[in-house]
Parts: C-alpha cells; structure tokens; sequence
C-alpha cells in the first residue's frame, strides 16, 4: 500500500509537470491564463476553445494536451484503487480517525497511515513533526545555534500535503458536508479532539497571518501544529 501510495504521488508530480509545459507553451504564444485559478472547469473551457493557425503550432498544442489528459486518467485510474482499501484492514481505523480532523481527506489519511505504519516509534510529536519536515533544519556548531528553512520530509508521501491542509483552516472553525459525512459513526471522544483542533488552529491562523508577512511561514507554522494534533491522536 505504502507502495501503491507512492506511485500516486510521482503521478501527481508528472501531472504538475505536464500543466507547467502546457502553461508555458500557451504562455510563450502570448495566450496566459487571466481569468482567476487554473486548473478549473472555466480553465478547462479556455483551453478548448484555444486554437493555432500554423500546423506546426497546432500539433505541438494537441500532443500537450493529450500527456495531460493521459495523466489525468492514469492519477484518477490508481486513485480509484485506493479508495477501496479506505476501509479495509488494517487502514480503516487510522483512516477514519484521521480524516476526522479538517484538511485532512481520506486519501491524505491512508496516504499518511500508509507511510507511518507503527505510530509508537515516535516517542514525541516533535519527532513525528521532523520526520513530516516541517521543523526548521539546524546548523550548530559550539555555541553557535542557526536554523534554517524546513528540511524534505524522510519521505515524499509522508504527510498528506501538509500545506494544503493548513490553507483548509483558514477560514473559521465549521463542519461542512463532507467533514460531516466523515464523522459519522466516530466515537464522540474523537469528534471533540477533532473539533478543539479545529478550534485552535483557526485561531491561531487569523492570528499569525495579521502579524507575518510571508503566509508560507504561517502555513508551516499551521500544518507543524495540525502534525502534533494528528500525532496525539494515533497515540491516544
């Protein structure tokens, strides 16, 4: 599984890479992308209606498009295959447990249940955190102490996008439909660890993003604190 979980991450990073050649390409033609996110449906209505006079253009055009699509198919293909060992042993209970808190989506949980496997031979969230790599990296000698940006995690798939699980909590603490359909049948316990989580790292962004100016470091400052969250609950 850890395997499999691995394989969607380098799909993931193919697809990224074919988006950027496409972008690119349609930016270098003077065709950039001006109507708000990509990689939506209107995106996707922009990029069909785009159209090349020169065959040699037009060619290059289609053969971008047909790698992105064939990623998209393959990413959706090994997804699917994923989604049925969401709740078979032994992922289910870590699963459930883990996406019952917000940022975290099913996929991200097995994902992480996957790479972590024994959650007991991190003795403390902070090594659980450093081993996510969202500790500062250090650079000690005698009595010289100097840190720098977060180090690579011990594995690419090892935290299920921290980042994007820290811009989740953004927004005011809420449990929307698909949270709500995650919580069904959780034992009460969880719910309350979930939700004072929840509680606390909404806060603590809205508090941090009127102080810094870099919302990176808001972000890793959010997902190290979420890691620490996650942490004490698979140790409870």
């Amino acid at each position: 599984m850890r395997d499999l979980c691995r394989a969607r991450a380098d799909l993931v990073q193919d697809r990224t890479r074919a988006r950027h050649r496409l972008s690119k390409f349609l930016l270098c033609h003077g065709r950039p992308w001006r109507g708000g996110n990509a990689w939506t449906l209107t995106h996707e209505r922009w990029l069909l209606a785009q159209r090349f006079e020169e065959p040699a253009l037009a060619a290059t055009y289609a053969h971008y498009r047909a790698v992105l699509e064939g990623r998209d198919a393959q990413l959706a293909a090994i997804e699917a295959d994923l989604a049925g060992w969401q709740d078979r042993a032994p992922f289910a209970d870590a699963v459930r447990h883990l996406a019952a808190y917000r940022g975290i989506t099913r996929l991200g949980a097995l994902t992480l249940a996957s790479e972590v496997g024994d959650w007991r031979r991190f003795p403390h969230a902070a090594a659980f955190t450093g081993f996510c790599g969202l500790v500062p990296s250090e650079y000690s000698s005698g009595t010289s102490t100097r840190r720098g940006t977060s180090p690579r995690p011990a594995t690419p798939t090892c935290a299920p996008s921290w980042s994007g699980s820290a811009w989740a909590l953004k927004h005011r603490p809420a449990v929307g439909l698909e949270l709500r359909e995650r919580h069904k049948g959780l034992d009460p316990a969880v719910l309350a660890r979930a939700w004072a989580a929840q509680l606390r790292l909404c806060g603590r962004f809205r508090r941090l993003a009127a102080r810094k100016d870099s919302k990176n470091v808001v972000v890793t400052a959010i997902a190290r604190e979420l890691a620490g969250f996650v942490w004490a609950e698979m140790t409870a």
